[in-house]
């Protein structure tokens, strides 16, 4: 209760701050963020902004073909504040995020003290030497490319299923990175990082062992017009053919998660928690020429011991003696998508995913084909977004689900 007071009283009187100055004009344009102040003496900096995206979800069961009935939801799919800027030193810089949808907050357990997850973002980066940087706090790991790339930037309504099963998400720890340049174009850029290892607000722990994860990427054609390998869509109309291939190796040691550092907690009869060691490959590529997008991602999860035992061997079980059915979230997924984008901002886009988890993960198959079209007003701070989506499993028709999305950033 006393962390809800807190926040609410902080936005009440940024309320009342802003409120109070309602009546003055600002030289600020939209998308740009709220408030951009600096110090008259250069020593800090910082920009606040808040984005939301409003979200209309139908689904249309595919397995009986005489169902008409449409499952269909209005949500806030995100809300949120954003602060960055620099401290003390232009080369000291922060940001500070904090997520305030249902989806955003959720996920509390017994290791983050049962209280919501508030906290996205709360990370330091301090650029030491040339082309080199430290990151420390929590932020998102090096992982696959469409887990880095923010929510705001998508090429459609959400990220993929290969993100939603494979990603390796946020934690706490801290990050090396460094860039290297070859020639007159040629850019390399390696990240590694090394964190606690069961996601972000955790305060109880370290239940497990440390998460280890590295990130190469090649810029064979030069970096991108305002960081596009960051952003899904070519909104800049890359003049020239650019193209960013990686590859990620993440190795989770006694990870107690059944996702790495995501999914549930694996606990045993006593009340202990299951380790093993998980292993998740990433390779991707993003390429981008006038209007033309393309994003291929390839990832793969393997386990030590994938099913939760106990110290006998035989499966984990609850205090009562019923099975719990824990185990590794192991497999592999292809993700590949398109898109172009017209004259006049309207772009069309397809999305191929398939999931193969192994045998000892359930086993089964999952496709998924989607089209989206998507208008951007004014880049990705103010879009409508679309996206019709068909899934099947082991081959057999699952559902139909249609999306609309508005996209707003302040």
């Amino acid at each position: 209760m006393k962390c809800k007071f807190t926040l609410l009283m902080v936005l009440f009187c940024m309320c009342l701050s802003f409120t109070s100055n309602a009546q003055e004009v600002i030289d600020s344009k939209f998308g740009k963020g709220i408030i951009n102040v600096i110090a008259k003496d250069s020593s800090w900096s910082m920009k606040f902004a808040t984005r939301m995206q409003i979200l209309s979800t139908s689904v249309l069961s595919a397995n009986d073909p005489n169902s008409t009935e449409i499952e269909q939801n209005f949500s806030i799919r995100r809300a949120r504040f954003k602060f960055d800027g620099f401290a003390f030193s232009p080369k000291l810089k922060y940001k500070f995020e904090l997520g305030l949808s249902n989806r955003d907050i959720s996920g509390g357990s017994q290791f983050t003290r049962n209280t919501p997850r508030y906290i996205l973002d709360a990370v330091v980066m301090w650029n030491f030497a040339p082309n080199w940087e430290l990151w420390a706090g929590q932020t998102k790991l090096p992982g696959n490319i469409e887990r880095v790339i923010s929510s705001g930037n998508l090429q459609f309504v959400d990220r993929s299923l290969l993100n939603s099963r494979f990603n390796i998400d946020r934690d706490v720890g801290i990050q090396i990175r460094h860039i290297d340049k070859l020639g007159k174009n040629f850019v390399i850029r390696e990240k590694i990082a090394i964190s606690q290892g069961e996601g972000r607000n955790v305060t109880e722990g370290n239940e497990g062992g440390l998460q280890y994860t590295g990130r190469i990427e090649f810029l064979p054609f030069g970096e991108f017009i305002s960081k596009g390998d960051y952003s899904s869509s070519d909104l800049k109309r890359e003049p020239t053919p650019k193209l960013m291939a990686a590859i990620n190796y993440d190795h989770n040691n006694n990870a107690v998660r059944e996702r790495s550092n995501l999914g549930g907690y694996m606990f045993l009869s006593d009340g202990s928690l299951y380790q093993t060691n998980i292993n998740t490959l990433f390779a991707d590529a993003i390429f981008k020429y006038q209007g033309f997008s393309f994003q291929g991602e390839f990832a793969q999860r393997t386990a030590e011991n994938a099913i939760a035992t106990e110290a006998d061997g035989t499966p984990a079980t609850d205090a009562d003696g019923v099975a719990t059915g824990d185990v590794v979230n192991v497999g592999n997924s292809l993700n590949l998508q398109a898109g172009y984008l017209l004259p006049s901002n309207w772009e069309f886009s397809g999305r191929y995913t398939n999931i193969r988890l192994d045998n000892i993960a359930g086993g089964r198959d999952t496709d998924q084909y989607t089209a989206g079209v998507s208008k951007y007003l004014s880049g990705h701070k103010l879009k409508v977004q679309s996206d019709l989506s068909y899934t099947t499993i082991n081959g057999e028709g699952d559902n139909w689900m249609f999306r609309l999305q508005l996209d707003v950033h302040f």
